[in-house]
């Protein structure tokens, strides 16, 4: 399975290109009112309405191609093995142990907090 990974990365990089070709040979819908008007050529090597089609249909098989080597790509990044004493992901990094407590919030002078009084800045707040 090895040998794999770096053809379906090939494809990968290919279709990816091949995408972008033909999303760059398609012309935008305001591109047909100016050729009913006289001002552009709406003749196209496969025809007025079938390169379209034809361009829209292959760029629609390219995508579905490029979705599912994305999918192939993300299955061999997830089976590749992680050395000892490595964590997988910062989430497991930030996520207490089993039986860690969080030590409970020291006041500074071990005094208990006292609420602000009635007269002070804390009562200048508007409710």
């Amino acid at each position: 399975m090895g040998f794999l990974e770096p053809i379906l990365l090939i494809l990968h990089v290919m279709v990816a290109a091949g995408i972008c070709v033909l999303v760059l040979l398609q012309h935008g819908k305001g591109a047909d009112m100016g050729a009913a008007f006289g001002s552009g050529s709406s003749g196209s090597l496969f025809g007025a309405a079938g390169s379209a089609n034809f361009l829209s249909r292959s760029t629609a098989a390219l995508a579905t191609i490029f979705f599912l080597s994305s999918l192939g790509l993300t299955y061999f990044g997830a089976q590749r093995s992680v050395p000892a004493g490595v964590e997988r992901s910062i989430m497991d990094q930030q996520a207490p142990k089993a039986g860690d407590v969080p030590p409970a919030p020291a006041v500074p002078g071990g005094a208990p907090a006292q609420p602000a009084a009635p007269g002070g800045k804390a009562g200048d707040i508007p409710k």
